[in-house]
C-alpha cells in the first residue's frame, strides 16, 4: 500500500477526506488521517481533510424527524464524494443511511470504541438518581423511549447541538441531565465529564454507535485499497449484522430502534429492539451464529422482529435511516 499511495501523492492526487466540521467529526477525521498516513508511509499532512457543512449542521431548531432523518448529516458529503471533490468520507456509523446512493460503498470501519451511552448530570450517578420529574435533554427517539421505559416520570426536553453544547446545558441549570455516546466523549478527551456509563443491554445503543465508518466511490480502487489496510474486521462484522437488522426493519428516526452486535467466544450475537416512543413497550430479538453469517443473522433478526410488531407500531418506511 505504501507504494500505491506514494505513486499517487502529487499535489493534485493526495487523498482527500471529507468530514463535518464539529470538534468530534474532526477528531474522527484526524484519526483516519493518522492511520492512513501510518499505513501508507506518508506524512499525515499529505492527506487533506476538507470540512463540509451538512444540512444537519445548519438546522438546529427542530428534531431530525422534521428535518429529513439521519440523511441530513450525510447528504452533502455524499454529493462531494460522488462529484470527486473528496476521495473518502468519515462518518459516525450511526449517522449513515441504511442504503447508500448508487456508486458509493461503505468500505471500512476503524476499531469500535465503547458503544454505551453516558449520563451527563449535575448530580446523581444514574437515571434512577434523578429527581422526580427531572428534565432530560435529548433529540434521539431511542434515548427518549429508553429513558421513559426506565423512568416514566422524567420530562423529555428537545436538545440538539454538538457534544460541548449538550455538556454545557446539562452542567448548568438549563436541564437536569442528558445522554451522550461515551465513544464521542472519549475521542474528545471528555470522558471524565460523564457521571456514569449506562448498562449496554439495559440501555441498548443505536445501531453503529461507537464505530467510525468510511465511505468511498465503488469504482475508486486506489482509495478502497488504502481503506482496506486500516479497516477492523471485528467491527466490520458487527456492523454488517447491525445494518442488515436495521435495513430489514426499514426504520427511521421516527421509529425508536436500537441494536448492537458483538463477537464473544468466536460467535456473533445480535440484540435488537423496537420501542414505543413513550417507553411503554419494548419488542426485542436476540440471535447468535457464526461471524461469517453476520448479514444473514442481522437480516433474520430484523425480519423476526418486524413480524412481531403490533399494527400500531410499524417502523416508518424510509431508505434513509
Amino acid at each position: 500500500m505504501a507504494q500505491s499511495l506514494e505513486q499517487s501523492s502529487t499535489a493534485s492526487s493526495i487523498l482527500r477526506i471529507g468530514s463535518r466540521g464539529s470538534p468530534l467529526a474532526l477528531a474522527q477525521a484526524r484519526e483516519v488521517q493518522r492511520r492512513l498516513a501510518a499505513a501508507g508511509g506518508l506524512p499525515a499532512e499529505r492527506i487533506e481533510i476538507k470540512v463540509i457543512r451538512t444540512t444537519g449542521d445548519i438546522i438546529q431548531d427542530r428534531p431530525l424527524t422534521e428535518a429529513g432523518g439521519k440523511g441530513v448529516f450525510t447528504k452533502e458529503i455524499e454529493e462531494a464524494l460522488l462529484s470527486g471533490a473528496i476521495d473518502l468520507a468519515v462518518h459516525s456509523s450511526k449517522d449513515i443511511p441504511a442504503v447508500l446512493p448508487a456508486g458509493l460503498v461503505l468500505s471500512a470501519f476503524l476499531p469500535r470504541e465503547d458503544a454505551r451511552d453516558a449520563l451527563i448530570a449535575r448530580t446523581g450517578n444514574s437515571l434512577r438518581d434523578l429527581r422526580q420529574g427531572a428534565a432530560v435533554g435529548t433529540a434521539s427517539p431511542r434515548r427518549q423511549a429508553l429513558v421513559k421505559r426506565m423512568r416514566p416520570d422524567l420530562a423529555i426536553v428537545p436538545l440538539r447541538g454538538n457534544v460541548e453544547t449538550r455538556l454545557r446545558k446539562a452542567e448548568t441549570r438549563a436541564i437536569d441531565a442528558t445522554l451522550i455516546a461515551l465513544a464521542g466523549l472519549k475521542r474528545l478527551g471528555l470522558a471524565h465529564r460523564a457521571r456514569a456509563a449506562l448498562d449496554l443491554e439495559a440501555f441498548l445503543p443505536a445501531v453503529g454507535q461507537g464505530a467510525i465508518a468510511l465511505t468511498a466511490r465503488a469504482a475508486d480502487a486506489r482509495t478502497l485499497r488504502a481503506l482496506a489496510a486500516i479497516s477492523d474486521e471485528a467491527t466490520m462484522t458487527a456492523l454488517t449484522a447491525e445494518r442488515a437488522f436495521l435495513a430489514e426493519l426499514s426504520g427511521s428516526c421516527r421509529a425508536p430502534v436500537a441494536g448492537h452486535a458483538r463477537i464473544v467466544g468466536g460467535g456473533l450475537t445480535l440484540l435488537g429492539q423496537v420501542l414505543r416512543g413513550d417507553g411503554s413497550e419494548t419488542f426485542e430479538v436476540r440471535l447468535s451464529g457464526a461471524p461469517a453469517d453476520a448479514a444473514l443473522i442481522g437480516g433474520e433478526a430484523g425480519r423476526d422482529l418486524a413480524g412481531r410488531l403490533p399494527r400500531g407500531l410499524p417502523p416508518s418506511r424510509s431508505d434513509r435511516i
